[in-house]
């Protein structure tokens, strides 16, 4: 059994400095790998980018993150990927990568995502540049994303996005920002690669589990969704999995 720590949307800064990590003290009793759904930071920048890794660098059981929209705020999302990667963490965008868990190959792909909707109510690549390039941009990821999870040597197959891939896991969040918070253009690229799990962030007032129509079942685990410093997730390869809330409940930061 893998088990699978994941959390997002921390939006940590200095101001918050040292809140946040000594809840991931002793981690390795509880998981194997923790997964950062992206929005580590509140303004995007460097010198939260600095907070964060050090805030993440307390877990010690391998860290593999994306970043989210908030960490794009002020452009500088490659300095703070270069940041966290300094720090030992894998940062993910279109990408993917192995960890070793006791000789379980656990592969994970991801990268931040974007919006776009879902059947019923998706923007389609029609009519202004500004729309078609909307959609372009989610397109492409989902090309990337798909293809880096279809690459994966690995025993089970995780995929990790900031934005949303079913519309299941934003229930509580309103109708109408959902183009905003996620695509369905993710949850093909998830079902084509038969992902055994979908973890993603940034609906901080949406639910917590939902499944793609393929089956994948789906995770947020926004900080104020899941409501504790992470939740733990256990992945069997061949079988079924479970949800566990391993970790003691963690207070919100400010703003998150």
């Amino acid at each position: 059994m893998i088990r699978l720590a994941a959390v997002g949307d921390i939006h940590v800064g200095p101001e918050v400095a040292g809140s946040y990590g000594p809840r991931l003290a002793g981690l390795s009793e509880h998981a194997d790998v923790l997964l950062v759904a992206g929005d580590l930071t509140r303004h995007g920048t460097a010198a939260e980018g600095e907070v964060a890794a050090a805030e993440l660098a307390c877990a010690d059981v391998p860290v593999v993150a994306v970043l989210g929209n908030h960490d794009y705020h002020s452009d500088e999302q490659d300095e703070i990927a270069a940041i966290l990667r300094d720090a030992g963490i894998t940062v993910l965008e279109g990408t993917g990568t192995v960890v070793d868990c006791g000789g379980t190959r656990l592969g994970i792909a991801g990268g931040k995502g974007f919006g776009g909707g879902f059947p019923g109510g998706s923007a389609s690549d029609f009519g202004e540049p500004e729309m078609k390039a909307f959609v372009r941009h989610t397109r492409e990821f989902a090309d990337r994303f798909g293809s880096a999870l279809l690459g994966l040597d690995c025993d089970l197959r995780v995929a990790l996005t900031h934005y949303s891939p079913v519309a299941g896991t934003l229930a509580g969040e309103p109708l109408e920002i959902y183009p905003f918070l996620g695509s369905y253009l993710l949850a093909e690229a998830i079902d084509c690669a038969h992902a055994d799990l979908a973890v993603h962030g940034h609906a901080h007032h949406g639910s917590e589990k939902g499944l793609t129509p393929g089956g994948t079942r789906v995770r947020n685990v926004a900080l104020p969704v899941i409501q504790q410093a992470y939740a733990v997730y256990c992945l069997t390869p061949g079988g079924e999995g479970c949800d566990e809330a391993l970790s003691e409940r963690a207070e919100l930061l400010g703003g998150a």
